[in-house]
Protein backbone atom coordinates (compact mmCIF):
# COMPACT_ATOMS: atom_id res chain seq x y z
CA UNK A 1 0.00 0.00 0.00
CA UNK A 2 2.80 2.55 0.82
CA UNK A 3 4.80 1.42 -2.29
CA UNK A 4 1.66 2.25 -4.58
CA UNK A 5 0.90 5.64 -2.67
CA UNK A 6 4.18 6.82 -3.30
CA UNK A 7 4.23 5.86 -7.00
CA UNK A 8 0.68 7.97 -7.23
CA UNK A 9 2.63 10.53 -5.65
CA UNK A 10 5.24 10.87 -8.03
CA UNK A 11 3.06 10.87 -10.40
CA UNK A 12 0.79 13.40 -9.44
CA UNK A 13 3.63 15.56 -8.58
CA UNK A 14 5.85 15.55 -12.28
CA UNK A 15 3.20 18.14 -14.13
CA UNK A 16 3.51 20.62 -10.83
CA UNK A 17 7.69 19.72 -11.64
CA UNK A 18 7.33 21.09 -14.96
CA UNK A 19 4.86 23.63 -14.21
CA UNK A 20 7.51 24.91 -11.52
CA UNK A 21 10.40 24.24 -13.19
CA UNK A 22 9.43 26.40 -16.08
CA UNK A 23 7.75 29.35 -13.52
CA UNK A 24 11.42 29.37 -11.74
CA UNK A 25 12.82 29.97 -15.53
CA UNK A 26 10.29 32.51 -15.32
CA UNK A 27 10.28 34.60 -12.53
CA UNK A 28 14.00 34.36 -12.98
CA UNK A 29 13.97 36.77 -15.09
CA UNK A 30 12.03 39.12 -13.29
CA UNK A 31 8.41 38.18 -15.22
CA UNK A 32 5.95 36.65 -12.88
CA UNK A 33 3.73 34.65 -14.63
CA UNK A 34 0.30 33.90 -13.46
CA UNK A 35 -0.63 32.25 -16.30
CA UNK A 36 0.81 29.01 -15.89
CA UNK A 37 -2.02 27.17 -15.47
CA UNK A 38 -3.75 28.43 -18.81
CA UNK A 39 -0.31 27.71 -19.70
CA UNK A 40 -0.32 23.83 -18.71
CA UNK A 41 -3.97 23.75 -20.26
CA UNK A 42 -3.32 24.99 -23.31
CA UNK A 43 -0.27 22.58 -23.37
CA UNK A 44 -2.43 19.77 -22.60
CA UNK A 45 -4.80 20.53 -25.56
CA UNK A 46 -2.52 21.30 -28.15
CA UNK A 47 -0.78 17.63 -27.68
CA UNK A 48 -4.47 16.33 -27.69
CA UNK A 49 -5.50 17.71 -30.97
CA UNK A 50 -2.42 16.35 -32.36
CA UNK A 51 -2.76 13.16 -30.82
CA UNK A 52 -6.35 12.83 -32.56
CA UNK A 53 -5.04 14.20 -35.84
CA UNK A 54 -2.21 11.71 -36.64
CA UNK A 55 -4.94 8.65 -34.52
CA UNK A 56 -7.92 9.92 -37.19
CA UNK A 57 -5.14 9.38 -39.78
CA UNK A 58 -4.35 6.27 -39.53
CA UNK A 59 -6.46 3.32 -41.26
CA UNK A 60 -5.62 0.71 -39.04
CA UNK A 61 -4.14 2.40 -35.35
CA UNK A 62 -2.49 -1.19 -34.91
CA UNK A 63 -0.04 0.31 -37.44
CA UNK A 64 0.69 3.43 -35.16
CA UNK A 65 4.60 4.33 -35.39
CA UNK A 66 5.50 4.96 -32.11
CA UNK A 67 8.46 8.22 -33.10
CA UNK A 68 5.49 10.06 -34.66
CA UNK A 69 3.06 8.75 -31.71
CA UNK A 70 4.94 10.47 -29.58
CA UNK A 71 6.52 13.49 -31.46
CA UNK A 72 3.34 14.99 -33.01
CA UNK A 73 1.84 15.99 -29.58
CA UNK A 74 5.20 16.92 -28.24
CA UNK A 75 5.90 19.29 -30.91
CA UNK A 76 2.04 20.40 -30.69
CA UNK A 77 2.38 20.75 -27.34
CA UNK A 78 5.66 22.80 -27.40
CA UNK A 79 4.44 25.19 -29.85
CA UNK A 80 1.13 25.77 -28.02
CA UNK A 81 3.05 26.42 -25.23
CA UNK A 82 5.26 28.82 -26.91
CA UNK A 83 2.54 30.60 -28.34
CA UNK A 84 0.99 31.43 -24.93
CA UNK A 85 4.54 32.52 -24.13
CA UNK A 86 5.06 34.81 -26.83
CA UNK A 87 1.39 36.22 -25.87
CA UNK A 88 2.84 36.61 -22.46
CA UNK A 89 6.11 38.03 -23.45
CA UNK A 90 4.61 40.67 -25.98
CA UNK A 91 1.99 41.69 -23.90
CA UNK A 92 4.45 42.62 -20.70
CA UNK A 93 7.83 43.15 -21.73
CA UNK A 94 7.43 44.83 -25.19
CA UNK A 95 3.87 46.49 -23.92
CA UNK A 96 4.43 46.86 -19.89
CA UNK A 97 1.27 45.77 -19.46
CA UNK A 98 0.59 44.68 -15.80
CA UNK A 99 2.32 40.93 -15.18
CA UNK A 100 -0.28 40.28 -12.79
CA UNK A 101 -3.28 41.33 -14.82
CA UNK A 102 -1.57 39.49 -18.18
CA UNK A 103 -0.89 36.56 -16.04
CA UNK A 104 -4.55 36.54 -15.27
CA UNK A 105 -6.18 36.89 -18.11
CA UNK A 106 -3.13 34.50 -19.99
CA UNK A 107 -5.06 31.33 -17.35
CA UNK A 108 -8.48 32.79 -18.19
CA UNK A 109 -8.19 32.77 -21.96
CA UNK A 110 -5.84 29.31 -21.89
CA UNK A 111 -8.69 27.35 -20.16
CA UNK A 112 -11.40 29.14 -22.37
CA UNK A 113 -9.39 27.84 -25.49
CA UNK A 114 -8.71 24.21 -23.82
CA UNK A 115 -12.08 23.56 -23.43
CA UNK A 116 -13.12 25.18 -26.88
CA UNK A 117 -10.99 22.61 -28.52
CA UNK A 118 -12.00 20.04 -26.32
CA UNK A 119 -15.08 20.46 -26.71
CA UNK A 120 -15.19 20.57 -30.56
CA UNK A 121 -13.07 17.06 -30.82
CA UNK A 122 -15.65 15.65 -28.15
CA UNK A 123 -18.96 16.69 -30.68
CA UNK A 124 -16.68 15.56 -33.69
CA UNK A 125 -16.66 12.19 -31.90
CA UNK A 126 -19.93 12.21 -31.11
CA UNK A 127 -18.84 10.29 -27.34
CA UNK A 128 -21.75 9.38 -25.45
CA UNK A 129 -19.92 11.12 -22.42
CA UNK A 130 -17.93 14.38 -22.66
CA UNK A 131 -14.60 13.23 -23.09
CA UNK A 132 -12.68 11.83 -25.88
CA UNK A 133 -9.89 8.90 -25.48
CA UNK A 134 -6.67 8.85 -27.33
CA UNK A 135 -5.53 4.84 -25.88
CA UNK A 136 -3.39 4.28 -29.18
CA UNK A 137 -0.81 7.10 -28.42
CA UNK A 138 -1.21 7.58 -24.52
CA UNK A 139 0.19 3.77 -24.34
CA UNK A 140 3.63 4.97 -25.68
CA UNK A 141 3.64 8.15 -23.57
CA UNK A 142 3.01 5.65 -20.47
CA UNK A 143 4.86 2.62 -21.53
CA UNK A 144 8.22 2.16 -19.15
CA UNK A 145 10.72 -0.11 -18.45
CA UNK A 146 9.73 -3.92 -18.83
CA UNK A 147 12.34 -5.01 -16.27
CA UNK A 148 9.89 -2.89 -13.58
CA UNK A 149 7.52 -5.72 -13.37
CA UNK A 150 10.34 -8.14 -11.93
CA UNK A 151 12.43 -5.50 -9.55
CA UNK A 152 9.16 -5.61 -6.93
CA UNK A 153 8.73 -2.11 -5.02
CA UNK A 154 12.31 -0.77 -6.32
CA UNK A 155 11.12 -0.82 -9.95
CA UNK A 156 7.41 0.20 -9.00
CA UNK A 157 9.34 2.75 -7.53
CA UNK A 158 11.96 3.92 -9.48
CA UNK A 159 11.40 2.10 -12.81
CA UNK A 160 7.91 2.14 -13.46
CA UNK A 161 7.08 5.76 -15.58
CA UNK A 162 6.80 7.01 -18.92
CA UNK A 163 9.51 9.32 -20.13
CA UNK A 164 8.09 12.69 -19.72
CA UNK A 165 8.58 11.95 -15.88
CA UNK A 166 11.88 11.43 -16.18
CA UNK A 167 12.44 14.01 -18.35
CA UNK A 168 10.84 16.60 -15.59
CA UNK A 169 13.69 15.54 -13.44
CA UNK A 170 16.06 15.97 -15.95
CA UNK A 171 15.19 19.36 -17.08
CA UNK A 172 14.74 20.39 -13.41
CA UNK A 173 18.03 19.43 -12.68
CA UNK A 174 19.73 20.90 -15.68
CA UNK A 175 17.90 24.15 -15.16
CA UNK A 176 19.28 24.47 -11.53
CA UNK A 177 23.07 23.94 -13.61
CA UNK A 178 22.16 26.50 -15.71
CA UNK A 179 21.42 29.04 -13.39
CA UNK A 180 24.06 28.13 -11.40
CA UNK A 181 26.81 27.66 -13.87
CA UNK A 182 26.82 28.93 -16.39
CA UNK A 183 27.27 33.23 -17.52
CA UNK A 184 23.58 32.99 -19.61
CA UNK A 185 22.32 32.18 -15.81
CA UNK A 186 23.73 34.28 -14.29
CA UNK A 187 22.64 37.03 -16.76
CA UNK A 188 19.02 36.12 -16.47
CA UNK A 189 19.53 35.97 -12.65
CA UNK A 190 21.48 39.93 -13.13
CA UNK A 191 17.81 40.56 -15.37
CA UNK A 192 15.75 39.37 -12.55
CA UNK A 193 17.23 40.84 -9.49
CA UNK A 194 18.58 44.51 -11.14
CA UNK A 195 17.50 45.32 -14.90
CA UNK A 196 19.18 48.85 -15.12
CA UNK A 197 22.11 47.02 -13.86
CA UNK A 198 22.27 43.85 -16.40
CA UNK A 199 21.38 46.49 -19.45
CA UNK A 200 24.23 49.34 -18.21
CA UNK A 201 26.46 45.74 -18.44
CA UNK A 202 25.57 44.97 -22.12
CA UNK A 203 22.96 42.14 -21.16
CA UNK A 204 20.21 42.09 -23.57
CA UNK A 205 17.06 42.77 -20.85
CA UNK A 206 14.27 42.72 -23.62
CA UNK A 207 16.16 38.90 -24.86
CA UNK A 208 16.51 37.55 -21.79
CA UNK A 209 12.90 38.28 -20.74
CA UNK A 210 11.62 36.86 -23.91
CA UNK A 211 13.77 34.03 -24.09
CA UNK A 212 13.40 32.67 -20.14
CA UNK A 213 9.34 33.01 -20.49
CA UNK A 214 8.96 31.24 -23.55
CA UNK A 215 11.29 28.49 -22.77
CA UNK A 216 9.83 28.28 -19.42
CA UNK A 217 6.01 28.50 -20.88
CA UNK A 218 7.10 25.71 -23.07
CA UNK A 219 8.61 23.37 -19.93
CA UNK A 220 5.24 24.21 -18.25
CA UNK A 221 3.63 23.01 -20.98
CA UNK A 222 4.73 19.92 -20.91
CA UNK A 223 3.20 19.22 -17.69
CA UNK A 224 -0.17 19.05 -19.20
CA UNK A 225 0.96 16.80 -22.02
CA UNK A 226 2.24 14.26 -19.24
CA UNK A 227 -1.31 14.82 -17.41
CA UNK A 228 -3.41 13.66 -20.30
CA UNK A 229 -1.40 11.94 -21.71
CA UNK A 230 0.46 9.64 -19.22
CA UNK A 231 -1.57 10.19 -15.71
CA UNK A 232 -4.81 10.17 -16.80
CA UNK A 233 -4.22 7.60 -20.30
CA UNK A 234 -5.00 9.81 -22.49
CA UNK A 235 -8.22 10.78 -21.82
CA UNK A 236 -9.39 14.58 -22.06
CA UNK A 237 -12.59 15.93 -20.37
CA UNK A 238 -13.40 19.48 -19.83
CA UNK A 239 -11.75 20.99 -16.80
CA UNK A 240 -10.55 17.93 -15.85
CA UNK A 241 -6.96 19.25 -15.09
CA UNK A 242 -8.02 20.96 -11.65
CA UNK A 243 -5.99 23.19 -9.80
CA UNK A 244 -2.83 21.67 -10.63
CA UNK A 245 -1.44 24.70 -12.20
CA UNK A 246 -1.81 27.11 -9.15
CA UNK A 247 -0.40 24.48 -6.93
CA UNK A 248 2.67 24.58 -9.37
CA UNK A 249 2.75 28.19 -8.56
CA UNK A 250 2.60 27.38 -5.02
CA UNK A 251 5.31 24.83 -5.36
CA UNK A 252 7.38 27.61 -6.84
CA UNK A 253 7.27 29.38 -3.59
CA UNK A 254 7.98 26.40 -1.47
CA UNK A 255 10.88 25.30 -3.04
CA UNK A 256 12.17 28.98 -2.43
CA UNK A 257 13.19 29.37 -6.59
CA UNK A 258 15.43 26.14 -6.74
CA UNK A 259 14.57 24.05 -9.42
CA UNK A 260 16.29 20.79 -7.66
CA UNK A 261 14.28 21.38 -4.70
CA UNK A 262 11.25 21.24 -6.86
CA UNK A 263 12.08 17.44 -7.55
CA UNK A 264 11.43 16.29 -4.12
CA UNK A 265 8.69 18.95 -3.12
CA UNK A 266 7.03 17.98 -5.82
CA UNK A 267 6.33 14.36 -4.56
CA UNK A 268 5.64 15.68 -1.11
CA UNK A 269 3.38 18.38 -3.14
CA UNK A 270 1.88 15.33 -4.68
CA UNK A 271 1.65 13.22 -1.99
CA UNK A 272 -0.21 15.88 0.17
CA UNK A 273 -3.02 15.95 -3.07
CA UNK A 274 -3.92 12.71 -3.26
CA UNK A 275 -3.45 11.80 0.84
CA UNK A 276 -6.78 12.32 1.32
CA UNK A 277 -8.00 8.98 -0.71
CA UNK A 278 -5.38 6.83 1.84
CA UNK A 279 -6.81 7.97 5.10
CA UNK A 280 -8.80 4.73 5.50
CA UNK A 281 -6.21 2.39 4.60
CA UNK A 282 -3.19 4.16 6.87
CA UNK A 283 -5.52 5.18 9.93
CA UNK A 284 -8.79 2.54 9.84
CA UNK A 285 -9.37 3.35 13.93
CA UNK A 286 -10.01 7.55 12.73
CA UNK A 287 -13.37 8.13 11.22
CA UNK A 288 -12.91 10.60 7.87
CA UNK A 289 -15.99 12.17 6.20
CA UNK A 290 -16.43 14.38 3.48
CA UNK A 291 -15.52 17.49 5.34
CA UNK A 292 -11.96 16.51 6.22
CA UNK A 293 -11.02 14.99 3.13
CA UNK A 294 -11.78 18.70 1.70
CA UNK A 295 -9.93 20.09 4.87
CA UNK A 296 -6.91 17.90 4.49
CA UNK A 297 -7.09 19.12 0.20
CA UNK A 298 -5.71 22.56 1.42
CA UNK A 299 -2.42 20.78 3.04
CA UNK A 300 -0.10 21.75 -0.05
CA UNK A 301 -1.29 25.32 0.06
CA UNK A 302 -1.12 25.30 4.32
CA UNK A 303 2.49 24.18 3.58
CA UNK A 304 3.32 26.79 1.34
CA UNK A 305 2.19 29.59 3.71
CA UNK A 306 4.05 28.34 6.25
CA UNK A 307 6.91 28.10 4.28
CA UNK A 308 6.56 31.57 3.09
CA UNK A 309 6.28 33.08 6.31
CA UNK A 310 9.53 30.90 7.51
CA UNK A 311 11.50 33.10 4.53
CA UNK A 312 10.24 35.95 5.34
CA UNK A 313 10.90 35.58 9.79
CA UNK A 314 14.19 34.76 8.40
CA UNK A 315 14.82 37.48 5.58
CA UNK A 316 17.45 35.53 3.90
CA UNK A 317 18.27 36.79 0.24
CA UNK A 318 19.03 33.49 -1.38
CA UNK A 319 15.44 32.42 -0.16
CA UNK A 320 13.43 35.39 -1.37
CA UNK A 321 12.07 35.96 -4.93
CA UNK A 322 14.11 38.12 -7.58
CA UNK A 323 13.88 41.82 -6.57
CA UNK A 324 12.66 43.07 -9.60
CA UNK A 325 9.94 39.95 -10.06
CA UNK A 326 7.09 41.85 -11.37
CA UNK A 327 7.89 44.85 -12.67
CA UNK A 328 8.13 45.85 -15.89
CA UNK A 329 11.41 47.29 -16.86
CA UNK A 330 11.82 50.53 -19.15
CA UNK A 331 14.98 51.42 -20.50
CA UNK A 332 14.61 55.43 -20.58
CA UNK A 333 14.08 55.41 -16.54
CA UNK A 334 17.27 54.13 -15.84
Amino acid sequence: MIVAFIHRAVMQGIPLLFGATGEIVTEKSGNLNLGIPGVMYVGGISGVIGAFMYENSLPDKDMANPFLAIMIPLLCSLIGSLIMGLIYSFLTTTLRANQNVTGLAITTFGVGLGNFFGGSLIKIVGADVPSITLSTTSKFFSAHLPVADSLGWFGEIFLSYGFLAYLAVILAIVTSLFLKKTRAGLNLRAVGENPATADAAGVNVTRYKYFATCIGSMIAGLGGLYYVMDYVSGVWSNDGFGDRGWLAIALVIFTVWKPNFAIIGSILFGGLYIIHNYLNQFFPFIPVDMSTQELIKMAPYLVTVLVLIVNSMRNKRENQPPEALGLSYFREDR
